[in-house]
């Protein structure tokens, strides 16, 4: 399980170093895509495995084809080097605005890749107390 939040730098040649407390668990070459609210996911092969499972089990309708397109699209096999440095696709930085500083939020099986001035605008995530009493309807209370 994936959790913290760690903050590094792209280098000149668009490498990031992974997070000593992610690298491990992650492994030395995982699948980054696209994700949600404008980041990428960085997900372990095993985990990206079961992701696949359930999107195949979707069925064949419009936002499932959609949802399919956007992950497996965009998705790219990631390979970590000796030093703990990935090189991440140039169009997914580009997508996701990756171009100096970086945040990796750990996210239960996956990893979030922000830009840090993206992750600055979208952490706003407004009334907690709102958001807990609707997450509650799915057995989560606090």
């Amino acid at each position: 399980m994936f959790m913290g939040t760690f903050e590094h730098s792209l280098d000149a040649k668009g490498r990031v170093i992974i997070p000593a407390k992610l690298r491990d668990e992650l492994g030395s070459s995982f699948v980054a895509t696209m994700g949600m609210d404008g980041c990428l996911y960085a997900y372990p092969m095993n985990e990206w495995a079961g992701f696949l499972e359930k999107l195949e089990k979707l069925p064949g309708s419009k936002d499932a084809r959609t949802l399919q397109r956007m992950f497996l699209a965009n998705a790219a096999t990631v390979d970590v080097d000796k030093q703990g440095r990935a090189l991440i696709p140039t169009s997914l930085r580009e997508k996701a605005g990756l171009d100096k500083d970086i945040v990796f939020i750990g996210v239960l099986s996956k990893i979030e890749v922000w830009s840090k001035e993206r992750y600055e605008g979208a952490s706003d995530a407004g009334d907690m107390d709102e958001i807990a009493d609707r997450m509650s309807e799915y057995g989560l209370s606090f």
